[in-house]
């Protein structure tokens, strides 16, 4: 909306933050979507002007000293969104401005022999050159194997020697073991973490397996889990889904090995002081009625209780200034501290006597104990009744006691289809109903942007 709808001088500024916002072509993919549907939306034209082209082509052009990225990218995601990268690189007008970009972009846009011939003529080929054409070679080769014995031992070989993931092993032989112990060695945490169903469903993590230890050095390995920028949350449901043996979607189910289900959970608290804090005074309100216990819509491996006490969790630890209540008809504090397990945090809401869900009680408390925060962030289940003041006209009349005129308001009703709590006109309100993998990102931006 600032690089479509924003004076120049905004523009400017999301342009420039453009390669930090979209790293990877899934992110660049989901940008050249969004400003096609903001331009058809305003009657604006195709808007590829000239700040837009150069920016797309920028994105391209900053891997003149990795090649072999920019390669490993454009054939790993080739399509998203409606759009390839061919597409993309028409509508863009990019211009090569380096020998490995060139090589690259000859590849998406005219295929691999031509990318091979442009450097077919010449006795002393850049290394950087060299390794790029050999990862596309392998890729395309891949694509043309078969499903027998030879071929297979192929795509293993191709797969350990450039570092190939699964995206590129044709559908057909992802019922192989052999080439997912070959995949595991190199797979990123992220996507192992994705496919432990799948691993386990063949056999292959057994309690004394070569496979299980690769995968429990991952989980234990801090950078890894650092970079994977993985939230706890998403650990924490990774783990409940791989421990109930089947996955949450399709047919497949698994047996699960204790070692690595121990493995998951220790992640999920290693995870959490890799959150990064918003630096806002919070005040997280939890819904301690007997609704909680009912599954989260998006995630129904677990209850509202559970994720109200996870997320809370990652809070605790990460923010300085945070403080924590239950509510229902009425209020308490809870205590909650850095040091608990979630099974604590669990009993400690348990612990709590129930009433009528009152989503204003948090705000009206924090106005009359003359508390100052920045934000609200109150988790609840589907039974989001108000109370004798709206939550939404509480958080206006807090903002006016306090003098915190951009306090927000963030209502998670994790058991909820549809519901209205905050003012969809206030951009300091955000209503949101059921919960998955996807949301607590979605609540980081909203609580730090100004």
């Amino acid at each position: 909306m600032c690089a479509r709808l924003g004076d120049d001088r905004t523009k400017r500024r999301a342009y420039d933050a453009f390669e930090r916002v979209c790293r990877i072509p899934t992110h660049l993919f989901q940008f050249v979507e969004l400003c096609e549907n903001l331009n058809m939306t305003a009657g604006a034209g195709s808007g590829w002007g000239r700040a837009h082209r150069r920016a797309i082509s920028n994105w391209y052009l900053r891997f003149r000293d990795n090649p072999l990225q920019l390669a490993q990218y454009v054939t790993k995601y080739r399509k998203r969104n409606g759009m390839s990268h061919k597409d993309v690189l028409r509508l863009a007008h990019a211009k090569p401005d380096s020998p490995g970009v060139e090589v690259v972009i000859r590849y998406v846009t005219k295929g691999l022999p031509a990318a091979v011939s442009r450097y077919s003529d010449q006795a002393d080929i850049p290394v950087e050159i060299v390794t790029t054409l050999s990862f596309l070679k392998a890729v395309e080769e891949v694509k043309r194997l078969g499903n027998n014995l030879d071929d297979v031992q192929r795509v293993c070989a191709a797969i350990r020697e450039h570092s190939l993931v699964r995206e590129h092993v044709p559908t057909q032989m992802l019922n192989s073991i052999d080439i997912w112990k070959a995949l595991l060695i190199n797979m990123p945490l992220n996507a192992m973490i994705r496919n432990l169903g799948k691993m386990s469903s063949m056999d292959m993590l057994g309690p004394d397996s070569v496979e299980t230890d690769i995968v429990i050095e991952k989980l234990k390995n801090e950078a890894a889990l650092k970079y994977a920028r993985i939230h706890p949350f998403n650990l924490l449901l990774s783990m409940l889904v791989y421990k109930q043996g089947r996955g949450e979607l399709g047919s497949l189910t698994w047996k699960t090995n204790d070692d690595i289900t121990r493995a998951l959970d220790k992640a999920f608290y290693r995870a959490i002081k890799y959150v990064e804090p918003t630096g806002k005074r919070s005040l997280v309100a939890i819904d301690v009625s007997a609704s909680m216990l009912s599954p989260v819509i998006g995630c129904h491996v677990i209850n509202a209780r559970e994720a109200a006490a996870a997320l809370c969790m990652a809070i605790v630890r990460r923010e300085e200034q945070c403080e924590v209540v239950g509510f229902s008809d009425t209020l308490v504090h809870l205590d909650i501290n850095p040091q608990m397990l979630l099974t604590d945090v669990v009993n400690v809401i348990s612990d709590v006597p129930v009433g009528v869900t009152d989503c204003s009680a948090p705000i009206l408390w924090a106005m009359r104990e003359n508390k100052e925060f920045d934000v609200f962030i109150v988790y609840t289940a589907s039974e989001t009744a108000q109370g004798h003041v709206p939550a939404a006209d509480a958080l206006r009349e807090y903002r006016r006691h306090s003098g915190i005129h951009n306090a927000k308001l963030i209502v998670c009703a994790f058991a909820s289809n549809g519901f209205t709590i905050a003012d969809p006109n206030d951009p300091g309100m955000l209503d949101m109903a059921g919960f998955d993998s996807n949301s607590p990102a979605i609540m980081n931006t909203f609580i730090a942007a100004t």
